[in-house]
């Protein structure tokens, strides 16, 4: 008997139904069947179902001979299923990958719920995928099982059979079954939610929730969804048939009401000559189920009400009413915006023919994030080595308490902002400030850049349009036009960006003031960031961090890192930096050997804890090498990451550590304890040499002396041989780095 039944009606899916299949069989758990419903689809979808069960014995192909709707198809593959769960998948829908494992983990932490609810993301046409917005209802805290009536609020997740695994012995012994026509879902969840036992939760994306531009019925003209009238009577027919259920009555009602009103709101369902009827059989739907006690919004009681009593013409007059008031409300939202934007335009013009403030210096780094990067180390050593200069940083309101004490705080498109970029002396970024700035004869801008440049940038994407995505070429040239310095880290970057960005600024090829850090920290202070991040004493920790793939809409984790710590064993943790853990929109990683940093605000604070890197082509790899600390690159893509983006040299020719072309590889050099061996020693110390020639911890004094101070004598300071470096220091651990179980 299979743990699972899959269960695939399919009906007019033929361009679906590969990839749907597919991703179900590409599991890494394998204990399950698949049931392919064939609902008489007049197209491919029999050959298609057919051609897998040939293919692999655990799928069945079940032809229907006519054509009867999704309950009755997914009522004849409960027929045929003999899994302990039963899974429903529509046809033009996908499981994430290891979905199942992670549902059957969770059902056995659970101890065998009736049900497990999880969750889903809505994928559309253009590739983006958007979680379920009230994914907070499936947080795992509290107990691990219960009954409808200890979290009544799951009742606000869209009612669908999709979501959820079921116990195949609880269905049965209820002879729950679908109905037939439109909404056959409505009859099926809510009795099944109310008479189930036992509910758990799995606050995890399993389901891409595909959004088809055509072809979906629920949004398809037509007289069907009447349909919904005879779905909410059988669910109250249940109820009434159930005394212990009555206290869900007000429930029904109310979520009956929200329903119709929906259904009646939503344009392109109804046809325009069936809209009164349809109002009619709502108003005597209302009449007739009407059990007040549930809470209603104070927004939907007149809503309700007119629905009750059927007043139509009213209740239309007040939906054009709040139409026509959104209308107005966000077009005066844009007037405001406009007249604001006129207001700041004057504001800028008027401060940039006042006087410059000498001592003025402004920051900024990534885009308006927080205090961090290239920017805050100079920030920090203008406030030690010059502090008569008056620093502000501009950043987000959210991030604003990144700021220290001593440096004024911008909000980025405030009054305040354009008065400082117009007045201060002095401008400092890593990437560019606002495309509105002019700059004035007098004011000095230092371009800090972020990080060594592995993929190709600046003009350099011209002829690379996946990877340039619309730049403004021109825009781009005219800010960097502006540009009095532009800072180095080695002699590699300092040759790609003249070409890169071409202009007549001055390259100070001083090293990277954002790794000073690294020089600068005692073991001590490394225990303390390692004990902030909840890293366990005597743990190896591995800091995951790929990078941005152009070439991809949707950013897909490339890395399987619960089967990673598997691998590793007890003694390792990860700190994982990926987009996205858990697939499109998916939970953070609860594995308690996982540690989610993906919003942490310092990258170098990540490093400086960690005791190896797990990267791609992030830049990352660059700084990390300061450490001495091995590196191992995970370049499963790289083919098609050149393709898109193209590199300035072959990382694989020259790495900071050993290469692995695959998951199986990465496994094994880790297994094989080869990730800190002689050879990845050998490897880092080259890269180290070529690349951080100037990292020794003084490249932000360096930037301040000539570029705040005027120094030009004696600069850059003489910079200590690799051997004389001393980079921070991993505190001592007993039994840290442990051998890793095969």
């Amino acid at each position: 008997m299979p743990r699972f039944s899959v269960i695939v009606p399919a009906f007019r899916v033929q361009a679906y139904l590969h990839a749907c299949l597919d991703s179900v069989l590409a599991q890494s758990f394998k204990d399950y069947e698949i049931v392919v419903v064939d609902d008489c689809s007049p197209d491919a979808c029999g050959p298609i179902a057919d051609e897998y069960a040939r293919r692999d014995p655990r799928v069945t192909a079940l032809h229907l001979p006519r054509n009867t709707g999704l309950g009755p198809a997914r009522n004849a593959g409960m027929g045929r299923a003999s899994g302990d769960y039963l899974i429903f998948l529509d046809g033009d829908d996908t499981l994430l990958p290891d979905a199942l494992q992670t549902i059957a983990d969770r059902i056995d932490a659970t101890g065998g719920p009736d049900v497990l609810m999880y969750d889903y993301a809505r994928t559309y046409w253009t590739g983006r995928s958007v979680r379920n917005v009230l994914a907070a209802h499936l947080d795992e805290g509290g107990p691990d099982r219960f009954r409808l009536t200890d979290r009544p609020e799951l009742l606000q997740l869209l009612m669908v059979v999709w979501n959820k695994a079921y116990r195949r012995a609880f269905i049965e012994a209820e002879e729950f079954t679908f109905p037939p026509g439109y909404y056959e879902d409505t009859p099926w969840t809510y009795p099944v939610l109310m008479s189930a036992g036992t509910i758990a939760v799995l606050d995890a994306v399993c389901v891409s929730y595909r959004q088809r531009r055509r072809g979906n019925i629920l949004s398809t003209t037509s007289e069907k969804h009447f349909d919904v009238f005879d779905q909410y009577d059988r669910v109250f027919a249940f109820i009434d048939a159930r005394p212990e259920l009555a206290l869900w009555r007000p429930v029904m009602f109310r979520r009956m009401l929200d329903h119709f009103s929906a259904l009646f709101a939503s344009r392109d369902r109804l046809p325009h000559h069936s809209r009164a009827a349809f109002f009619r059989r709502a108003a005597a739907s209302c009449r007739r189920y009407r059990t007040p006690g549930a809470p209603v919004p104070r927004r939907a009681l007149l809503r309700h009400g007119l629905l009750r009593l059927g007043a139509r013409r009213t209740y239309q007059a007040l939906s054009g009413a709040q139409r026509l008031g959104g209308r107005l409300r966000r077009g005066s939202a844009a007037v405001r915006r406009t007249v604001r934007g006129a207001a700041l335009r004057a504001h800028y013009r008027i401060q940039s023919r006042l006087p410059l403030r000498s001592r003025d210096a402004v920051f900024a780094a990534r885009g308006g994030g927080g205090y961090t990067g290239s920017p805050a180390a100079i920030e920090a050593k203008v406030r030690e080595l010059v502090p008569q200069v008056r620093t502000a940083w501009i950043c987000r309101p959210v991030d604003a308490h990144t700021v220290p004490t001593g440096t004024r705080h911008l909000a980025p498109g405030t009054f305040a902002h354009w008065t400082a970029l117009a007045r201060s002396a002095y401008l400092v970024n890593d990437s560019a400030f606002d495309r509105g700035l002019v700059k004035r004869r007098g004011q000095v801008l230092l371009q800090t850049h972020e990080g060594t440049p592995l993929r190709t940038v600046g003009t350099d994407l011209l002829d690379r349009p996946a990877a340039a995505r619309g730049t403004d070429f021109e825009q781009l040239l005219r800010s960097v036009d502006t540009w009095d310095f532009s800072l180095s880290a080695n002699p590699h970057s300092t040759l790609v960006r003249e070409r890169a960005y071409p202009s007549a600024y001055t390259t100070l090829e001083y090293g990277s003031p954002r790794n000073d850090v690294y020089h600068r920290t005692g073991p001590a202070d490394v225990a303390r960031l390692r004990e902030t991040l909840g890293i366990p004493a005597g743990s190896t920790a591995l800091l995951y961090a790929p990078t941005h793939r152009d070439y991809r809409r949707v950013q897909r984790p490339a890395l399987d890192l619960e089967r990673l710590v598997r691998v590793l064993g007890p003694r390792f943790v990860v700190l994982t930096r990926a987009p996205h853990p858990a697939g499109p929109g998916g939970r953070r990683a609860r594995h308690p050997r996982i540690i989610d940093v993906h919003g942490h605000r310092s990258v170098e604070t990540l490093a400086l804890a960690s005791d190896a890197l797990i990267t791609d082509y992030a830049s990352l790899m660059f700084d990390y090498v300061n450490l001495d600390r091995p590196v191992v690159l995970h370049l499963a893509d790289i083919e098609a990451y050149e393709a898109a983006r193209g590199t300035y040299f072959d990382i694989t020719a020259f790495p900071p550590g050993i290469v692995a072309r695959g998951q199986d590889e990465l496994f094994d050099i880790f297994a094989t304890d080869h990730w800190r061996g002689s050879r990845s020693a050998q490897l880092r110390a080259a890269f180290r040499a070529r690349f951080c020639p100037y990292d020794d911890g003084y490249a932000a004094e360096r930037v301040v002396r000539r570029v705040f101070l005027g120094e030009t004598d004696g600069l850059p300071l003489p910079v200590p041989s690799a051997a004389r470096r001393t980079p921070a220091a991993l505190p001592a651990q007993d039994g840290a780095g442990a051998g890793v179980k095969g």
